[in-house]
């Protein structure tokens, strides 16, 4: 137990340096040299703007997901490529695995994502891309672990070389010409009112997610000229712990009503589904503005907005 603990803590250090690199090299008060002509996005439910008419929110037509809000406030739009626009995230995607968290074939993985865009694409040199990952593997490894199909240090294990696996995918696009590549990791999802509810598996849930950001942090130190590292467990672990500091009411309970008869974001038959949710399925008596999660694992327009805008700071603090 002990050599657990201290290949635990050297890890955390490491993942910990990795983010400073990451975050603060080139950081600054001076006014920001690059102006953005365009935005392109990969990802899961955490960054999808509608690959499927809908999003993992409130659905209530405003900047309500992080990426949209990042790009608004640069006066860019941004919207799904299945719209003609250039964001390729989608629900349920995981990062290699082409069976997506809802147990599905069709949606494409965030590798398939960047596939599609190489095929035909190229960056620009004012482009900045956004990608993210960890959540739908987290999900999914959960899910094999709920169904006996491996061990918890499997599960963590999994979710690791996930992390290695994304990190590869960004190497890959500054390899390809980005110059600037946004990188957001898996939030502590030990924190997501999912885990919150499933006590017997809390741990094993924000171990993962946390195990993902340690193994993508570590394979992109390199990269910090290219790559800025948007925190998103540091920046949510702060929401959680204490909403109100962001005008915030509560931080554990899900305003949406929007119950899915199937496994719609992978957690099982009969849960509440965001991208279903709008202004009419939200939860009487509760002002969804002031509260931090649409359903068990994704976030309200109100948190996205918060996270798009500190994202917005950090890129303007960098580059």
């Amino acid at each position: 137990m002990a050599g657990t603990a201290q290949s635990s803590r050297r890890g955390f250090l490491l993942a910990a340096g990795a983010a400073s690199v990451l975050t603060a090299c080139g950081s600054g008060t001076i006014e920001s040299a690059l102006t953005p002509k365009r935005f392109i996005s990969f990802g899961d439910g955490f960054s999808d703007v509608g690959q499927n008419g809908s999003r993992y929110t409130v659905n209530d037509g405003s900047f309500n997901i992080w990426t949209a809000q990042l790009a608004n406030s640069f006066g860019l739009g941004l919207t799904a490529v299945s719209a003609g626009g250039t964001s390729y995230a989608q629900g349920n995607a995981r990062v290699t695995n082409t069976t997506d968290a809802a147990g599905k074939t069709t949606t494409l993985s965030v590798t398939q994502q960047i596939d599609k865009f190489l095929a035909t694409g190229s960056f620009g040199v004012t482009d900045v891309v956004l990608i993210n990952g960890g959540i739908s593997d987290t999900i999914a490894e959960m899910a094999a672990l709920n169904a006996g199909t491996q061990t918890s240090a499997q599960m963590i294990a999994n979710a690791g070389q996930a992390g290695v696996d994304l990190a590869n995918q960004i190497q890959r696009l500054v390899k390809a010409g980005a110059k600037y590549v946004v990188v957001a990791g898996a939030y502590n999802m030990g924190k997501s009112p999912w885990a919150i509810s499933n006590t017997a598996q809390t741990a094993n849930i924000s171990t993962a997610s946390a195990k993902f950001n340690e193994q993508l942090l570590v394979n992109i130190v390199n990269l910090g000229t290219n790559v800025l590292y948007v925190d998103a467990a540091y920046y949510f672990n702060l929401i959680t712990n204490a909403p109100t500091a962001y005008a915030l009411l509560d931080s554990t309970s899900v305003v949406c009503t929007s119950t899915d008869t199937n496994n719609g974001i992978g957690i099982g038959t009969g849960q509440v589904n965001s991208s279903l949710c709008n202004t009419s399925t939200i939860a009487t008596g509760l002002d969804y503005t002031k509260y931090t999660f649409a359903d068990l694992i994704y976030f309200t327009p109100a948190a996205n907005i918060l996270f798009g805008t500190y994202a917005y700071t950090r890129l303007r603090a960098r580059w």
